[in-house]
């Protein structure tokens, strides 16, 4: 029962906007609280550049074919699908959440939870790790691309800009090179450190979401958008991930993968990172309001977190249940040649 229950994480995440709601930050005070989340979002990327270590990539590069299967799905398959659900009327799920869930389908996986899923499941861990690490990196790339091409196409604003990518290189990609360059020399001790280190990950995200939510409260969001409105894209949320699960799981064994590959490829390919989302958000949206971006992101990680914990233990419970009828028909010839005459 448990797993249905909200991570400490997204109580935290509750937490804030509920902050945000009765004292939001504004003026000069949000001015700096801006530079100081800026700063913490350049510090997170360095750490993600220092944690991965050369040799888990190198290995990963090598079964290409699980790789580049998670990363069409990623960017290719979850866009298709967004693009699909402009076509729902405005009436039923308004504009500015639209652009929230179409922003959410290009952005990369997650990386600590897709790891942790695969594992959990008996997937291939490796693999794991070097695809949503990839994932991350491409998409420092693709998903301001994708931003650039899908909203300015479907004529929904907030596009790509020069200044967005420029932002995107400062404040994201250049901390992770950086941290990728230093990493023969910090990475062990930044990895040994993951407890000491982990307040960094959740620290940026809840001031991003403060800040955030804090301009959108000014500007209304709560008289903006009604329970009903939360509701639809809670149900297209949902909607959305269950198709992803269906392609990645089914697809990948009509592409002949092995069930460890199996495993990693329905993880990796159907999440979306709520720790690489937000960042993002506030750099290629910046001078804009993204609470009602942020919102559907927010909603989607603890719909991926409920339905991914139920599907690895589902996976975990028959591969027990295989290894214990190996196991009894592996014994049942040992015992019958004891007992013969």
């Amino acid at each position: 029962m448990s797993r249905f229950l909200p991570d400490r994480f997204t109580l935290m995440l509750v937490a804030t906007v509920i902050l945000a709601s009765l004292l939001p930050v504004s003026g000069e005070p949000a001015h700096y609280f801006g530079i100081a989340t800026s700063c913490a979002i350049a510090l997170l990327f360095f750490l993600h550049g220092a944690r991965l270590a050369r040799d888990v990539v190198v290995a990963g590069i090598l079964h290409w074919r699980l790789h580049l299967a998670i990363l069409l799905v990623t960017f290719g398959v979850f866009p298709l699908i967004g693009v699909g659900l402009g076509y729902i009327p405005e009436s039923i799920l308004p504009a500015p959440l639209y652009m929230g869930v179409l922003f959410l389908c290009v952005l990369p996986s997650t990386v600590q939870s897709s790891i942790a899923f695969t594992s959990m499941a008996g997937g291939n861990v490796p693999a794991a790790i070097c695809s949503a690490s990839a994932s991350n990196i491409f998409g420092m790339f693709l998903t301001p691309l994708l931003v650039g091409l899908l909203f300015t196409v479907g004529g929904h604003g907030g596009g790509f800009s020069f200044d967005a990518f420029g932002q995107i290189f400062l404040q994201l990609l250049l901390p992770f090179i950086v941290g990728q360059l230093l990493q023969p020399w910090i990475g062990d001790w930044i990895r040994a450190r993951k407890t000491l280190l982990a307040p960094v990950d959740r620290g940026s995200i809840l001031m991003v979401v403060y800040l955030a939510f804090s301009e959108a409260v000014i500007e209304g969001i709560w008289q903006e958008f009604t329970l009903r409105d939360i509701a639809v894209v809670i149900g297209i949320n949902i909607l959305l991930l269950a198709v992803v699960l269906c392609i990645t799981m089914f697809g990948s064994r009509l592409l002949g993968f092995d069930k460890e590959d199996e495993i990693t490829i329905t993880f990796c390919g159907s999440k979306k990172s709520l720790a690489s989302g937000v960042p993002m958000a506030s750099a290629i949206f910046a001078g804009q309001s993204i609470g009602a971006i942020v919102l559907p992101i927010m909603l989607f990680h603890q719909i991926q977190l409920m339905a991914c914990a139920v599907i690895a233990q589902r996976y975990a419970n028959k591969a027990k249940e295989k290894s214990r009828i190996v196991a009894t028909e592996t014994a049942l010839p040992d015992a019958q040649t004891k007992t013969a005459p």
